[in-house]
């Protein structure tokens, strides 16, 4: 599909790589954004940059009620943006409980999938379109810090690979993007070589454009992807001599 005359819904909006999203599709020629974020007040400052392109949306993904709104708002999407996330930053021991899993697999995983059952029937009807799900390279391989957020991806993933299936007799393309460390709020604690989130969108958007369902942004996904295939052991190996380092430097916070 083009981006040039889309109509796109962004969820997660108000923020880091979503807000990159906005002004990337509004740039590109989208003929309207609205923009998904729990609190419609923090997306005034994209409201004041856009103007009449932007329509701000209360919407919590993972609210039957909020997205069911979300829809009766916005009839005409022709390309969703799965965007919204959290990271937790815990492995399932170190957090010594689920509710930092149940936290990331009900934005990560069910809200993706909330919004897809929901704007399906949209896109069906204007044509078929699009939907882009974030994923990660912590979809591919975890990184045992983040044992959690990887396996809330991994599962997007496979959402994702079978929703390329289900949605293709109406026409509608489902594309997933792979990014490492992202140089957004989210990850600001964190050392090391990050993606500028510009070159993500960037990167984003001529995948969807081109049809490309597997997108990867960055070249620590790409590395990834080739290890899996060179010495998937090793990858292992590797990711978990990471965690050593990043928990001398990062320790978990101990409860009050």
């Amino acid at each position: 599909m083009h981006i040039r005359d889309s109509v796109a819904i962004v969820t997660g909006a108000n923020r880091g790589l979503g807000q990159c999203f906005v002004d990337g599709l509004i740039a590109r020629g989208a003929r309207k954004v609205y923009a998904g974020a729990r609190n419609p007040d923090s997306l005034l400052p994209l409201q004041e940059a856009h103007g009449d392109k932007l329509v701000a949306l209360g919407l919590d993904v993972t609210s039957d009620a909020a997205v069911k709104a979300a829809v009766e708002q916005a009839g005409d999407v022709t390309l969703l943006i799965n965007n919204a996330g959290v990271l937790n930053s815990l492995g399932l021991m170190e957090a010594g409980n689920l509710d930092s899993l149940h936290h990331e697999m009900d934005v990560n995983v069910y809200g993706p999938a909330r919004m897809v059952l929901a704007f399906a029937p949209v896109l069906a009807a204007n044509g078929g379109g699009a939907i882009l799900n974030v994923l990660s390279v912590a979809s591919l391989v975890a990184f045992p810090p983040f044992g959690s957020y990887a396996a809330s991806k991994a599962a997007a993933m496979s959402l994702t690979h079978s929703l390329g299936h289900e949605l293709q007799d109406q026409n509608t393309t489902v594309h997933g993007l792979y990014a490492g460390f992202i140089d957004t709020g989210m990850i600001d604690y964190v050392d090391g070589e990050k993606t500028s989130p510009g070159d993500v969108v960037a990167a984003a958007l001529d995948g969807i454009e081109a049809g490309v369902s597997e997108i990867d942004a960055d070249e620590r996904t790409r590395a990834v992807r080739a290890a899996l295939r060179e010495d998937p052991e090793g990858l292992i190996r590797s990711s978990w001599a990471r965690a050593v380092e990043f928990r001398k430097a990062h320790p978990v916070p101990k409860p009050d």
